[in-house]
Formats: C-alpha cells, sequence, structure tokens
C-alpha cells in the first residue's frame, strides 16, 4: 500500500516572526520590546508601501512624473520615507554598532516628512540596554516580510502580524498587558453585538486601537448590507461609513493606536492624548456618538472625582446621581451616557461588582439607569480572559432610545445573558471565546432586539426581565438572578465587600483603642497601699 503523503500546513506569517523576534529580545522587558519590534514593523510596511509607489513612478518618468515629489505620494493617502529612511538603506546597516542612532533618525526624518506622524514614532533604539546585535537581527527578520504592498494590504498580512504581536506581547506583560490590550475575543463580541454600520465611534479609553480596528473589519465583513440598503457598495476605504474618536491617556498606547489604525488607512487624527484623562479633560467636550465602545480601567479609585462633583455629566436624564469618588465605574458609565446621540448605543466591559453595588449612591445610579429604560443587556462573561485583573466581569449594552424604528420596541425590558461557562483556556491563566460562542450571544441579543427576531428564553442562558422584576430584586442586574439554575457566587461583590470589611475593621480598632485608653485612665486611679 501507497503511503499517504503528509502534508504539513505552512505556520502563518504572524507567528513565525514572532517566534524569531521573541528570541532575538533576550532579556529585555517586553513592555519595551514591543515598541522596538512595532516600530520596525510600521517602519518596514511604510517603507514596502512607499518603495512600491517609487518603482511605479520611476517608470513613468517619461511622463513627467517625480519620484522624489511628496505629493506623488500624499495623493494615494502614501507616507513618504526620505532615503535615510527607507528600508534598503536601514537593512544595509543592520550590521554597524549605530544601527539603533540610525532607526531614530530615520524616525524623525519620517515624522518630519509625514505632519499626521508628528509624535507618534518610537525613537528607543539607541538605547544602550538594547542589545545592538539582536537590533541588527531583527531589522535583517523583519525585512524577510513583505507587508506594505497592494497585494499585502490586500491581504491584510500587516494588521494580521500588528494585531497578532499586540497580543503576543500583553501576554508576555501579564496584567500591565491589559492597560493597552483588550482580548480580541471581547473586542469581537462587543462590536458584533452593536453592529456600527455607520456613524460615529467613541473609545475614550481606547488603548492601543482594537475597538476600532474590529469596527472596521465588521464593516468589510458586512458590505452586503449596504447593497441591501439602496446604498453605494463601499470604495477603497470601508471606513468612510464611520468616523472614529478616541482618547488616551498614556502617551506610549496612544502611539501604538496611531499606528494600529495608520497601518489600515483609518483615520486617526481624532484620536487624542493627554496625560489627564477623559475626566479631567474631555477632549471630546461636544460629541455625541452613535456608538460607544469600551474598556475602562475597573475599579478605580484613583479618578479624581473630588474635583468633580459639580460636573454635567452626573445628569441622568435630567437627574443629578453623583458617583462615588472611590470608584470610577459608574462615572464611566455616566460619561458614555453623556457622548451618546438621541438614538447612540453604548457597549462597554466593568467590574461585575457594578451589578449589584450599593456603596455611595452606586445602587440609586443603577435604579435610576433601570427606571429611565436606558439598560438594553447585560452579559456575564467567563473568568480569566483578561490579561491585568482576575475580577469577575460583564458587559453592559446602554440604548438612548429603545423605542426608536430601527429595532422592536422594548423599552420596558432587559435581556440578561449568562455567559459564564462559555470559552476555553489557551493556557492555565487565560481563558478566550470561540467564534462559536460569540455567535451564540450576538445571534439571543440580535434576536431578542430585531423585528425579525426569533427569541426565547433559554434557563441558565438568557432570560428577558420587565423593570417590574427587576425592581422587587432591588435593581440587581447579576444575569444568574433571572435566567434560573443562580449561583449564590454570582452576586460577590469583591470591592463592596473588601469595603465593608475594611469598615468594620477600622471600627474594631477604633472601639479597642477606646477601651485600652479607659482601661489605661482607670489603672492610673488605682493607687497601691502604703505598706506594700
Amino acid at each position: 500500500m501507497a503511503k499517504t503523503a503528509k502534508i504539513e500546513q505552512e505556520e502563518p506569517l504572524e507567528k513565525k516572526l514572532w517566534k524569531s523576534a521573541d528570541k532575538l529580545r533576550k532579556n529585555m522587558d517586553a513592555a519595551e520590546y514591543k515598541h522596538v519590534a512595532l516600530g520596525l514593523i510600521f517602519l518596514k510596511y511604510i517603507s514596502d508601501a512607499f518603495e512600491e509607489q517609487f518603482q511605479k513612478l520611476v517608470a513613468q518618468k517619461s511622463d513627467g512624473a517625480d519620484p522624489e515629489d511628496k505629493n506623488e505620494y500624499l495623493a494615494d493617502k502614501i507616507f513618504f520615507v526620505p532615503v535615510m529612511a527607507r528600508w534598503t538603506y536601514i537593512q544595509g546597516r543592520a550590521t554597524q554598532p549605530t544601527i539603533g542612532k540610525d532607526i531614530d533618525d530615520a524616525m524623525d526624518a519620517i515624522e518630519k516628512d509625514n505632519p499626521s506622524l508628528r509624535g507618534v514614532l518610537p525613537k528607543v533604539f539607541a538605547q544602550e540596554k538594547l542589545d545592538k546585535a539582536s537590533l541588527g537581527g531583527l531589522v535583517n527578520l523583519v525585512g524577510s516580510a513583505t507587508i506594505g504592498t497592494k497585494e499585502a494590504q490586500s491581504k491584510d498580512l500587516l494588521g494580521q502580524v500588528f494585531e497578532f504581536f499586540l497580543g503576543e506581547f500583553a501576554l508576555a506583560e501579564g496584567k500591565k498587558g491589559g492597560q493597552f490590550y483588550t482580548p480580541q475575543s471581547v473586542v469581537k463580541l462587543l462590536v458584533e453585538m452593536l453592529e456600527p454600520y455607520e456613524g460615529r465611534v467613541f473609545d475614550p479609553c481606547c488603548g492601543s486601537g482594537g475597538m476600532f480596528v474590529q469596527s472596521e473589519k465588521f464593516i468589510n465583513k458586512h458590505q452586503d448590507y449596504y447593497k441591501k440598503k439602496g446604498k453605494a457598495t463601499l470604495g477603497s476605504n470601508p471606513t468612510d461609513r464611520i468616523s472614529i474618536y478616541g482618547q488616551e491617556s498614556n502617551q506610549t498606547t496612544w502611539r501604538l493606536a496611531k499606528m494600529n489604525l495608520s497601518i489600515r488607512g483609518i483615520d486617526s487624527s481624532n484620536v487624542k492624548w493627554n496625560n489627564e484623562g477623559s475626566f479631567l479633560n474631555d477632549a471630546h467636550k461636544d460629541l455625541k456618538a452613535d456608538y460607544i465602545i469600551a474598556n475602562p480601567p475597573f475599579n478605580d479609585s484613583d479618578w479624581s472625582g473630588e474635583l468633580l462633583r459639580d460636573d454635567a455629566r452626573w445628569k441622568v436624564l435630567g437627574e443629578k446621581l453623583t458617583p462615588p469618588t472611590g470608584n470610577a465605574n459608574y462615572a464611566w458609565i455616566q460619561h458614555f451616557l453623556y457622548h451618546l446621540a438621541p438614538t447612540g448605543q453604548a457597549g462597554f466591559v466593568l467590574s461585575k461588582g457594578a451589578l449589584t453595588t450599593n456603596t455611595t449612591g452606586e445602587g440609586e445610579i443603577r435604579k435610576a439607569l433601570v427606571e429611565k429604560g436606558l439598560v438594553d443587556c447585560i452579559v456575564n462573561l467567563p473568568t480569566k480572559l483578561f490579561l491585568n485583573t482576575q475580577i469577575p466581569a460583564c458587559l453592559w449594552f446602554l440604548s438612548r432610545n429603545k423605542t426608536n424604528g430601527g429595532y422592536r420596541k422594548r423599552e420596558n425590558e432587559i435581556l440578561f445573558i449568562d455567559a459564564r461557562n462559555m470559552g476555553f483556556l489557551i493556557n492555565r491563566k487565560n481563558r478566550d471565546l470561540s467564534e462559536e460562542d460569540i455567535a451564540l450571544i450576538t445571534g439571543t441579543y440580535h434576536n431578542w432586539r430585531n423585528p425579525d427576531g426569533n427569541y426565547e428564553d433559554v434557563a441558565g442562558f438568557c432570560k428577558v426581565a420587565t423593570i417590574e422584576e427587576v425592581a422587587k430584586l432591588n435593581y440587581v442586574l447579576t444575569p444568574g438572578r433571572y435566567v434560573g439554575l443562580a449561583d449564590e457566587d454570582d452576586d460577590f461583590d469583591f470591592v463592596e465587600r473588601f469595603t465593608s470589611l475594611k469598615t468594620e475593621l477600622e471600627k474594631q480598632i477604633a472601639e479597642e483603642t477606646d477601651l485600652n485608653k479607659k482601661i489605661a485612665e482607670n489603672l492610673s486611679k488605682i493607687k497601691l497601699p502604703i505598706n506594700v
């Protein structure tokens, strides 16, 4: 019998590049190395795109084309790359001891010729702790991949490489990685549920821009929607259907976002940075967005809430409800609502404790959100999805108008989905959602929300509750309370319990201190007999 030939599937480019790049990292911290690796990948991309256009213009010289004219590139939305920053020049110097300074100089030169990149590109290559032999090896490694030509762009090779590297660096950084990266499956679930076909998309804590990238992917995936609606088919830049607005307080993360969006041709001019953040320095004060998609920091106690007690954002449909200074969860919710258009929708991640907490007025805010018909859907997520925290998380979906013509009227309803048992382990510490999981959760929401949907409650998974039913349970929004098979642990609020225990302990210490003082005072009054 003839032997069947074994067909080995070729490893994807992004995985091959990662393995080699990670080896060259050696002892350098992943948090710093990511800017080195991603900066070089970005440089290779813009150099590839430039070189392809350059050769095209060289061939058209007889017709008056000038390969060194910046305008020839600007017209085709291609970054102009000066001679000293072109990949052939950089790779030719890969073995030189000055390679680090050469790359930093290249980044500076590119920024000078391309205003939209000013202040964005990393200049970290000349630092002493970065081994120059390893850097040269990384230059040669990245140089082996073609990622910026039109053919490569049509296959989204760079997007896949950049996104894969962001995820791997986030895993390598562990807890710190979650500050700039939301797991792709969570981002995809948020976007697929909200369906941002067109309009203004806003993320006021945008990290490396994953929400915007996934919105672009969603539009690409659903081009048939526009045909059905009788609208023109999409051109070369499908994200012309949406405009994006963002804000990020960490400058290095903001730079990653700007690069991440630039490689996909997404206009990032409204993605702003300031180190004060969205609460103290709202970069989009007048924005009313059609979609808000976000993953704000969980349980942030240092958000400067005491400086914002009279802020206009704390009015929920005309009623002033000031969030507590010790936890920003409800401040984020109210910030989102403030920036929603009259028919806008928001989908965001929060600590699961926000579903039950009654600490310092949070319960009253949640009650108002429910009674005013703003809460659309709550999804309970599995544990271990997030890199930076083990705190259980959930998704909130808010709608400014649950009676608008686009969807079924559902103003007296809230959909609860319990997805705690979904997902699969990718390693000992981390879990991910499968495509099937995302499709099931998304389909459940759309079948309930859409006029032509075919929704049914499923015991242990999903349930539609009326506002009256939620009120009977004291406005607790934990899905397990509604879908059946409720788990006591599902109502556990770590932050509230910790605060309660801390208060009890402080009270006990104070009481013991008072008691000790009284004992000491009484002992001082006791006088020993003279004959003792």
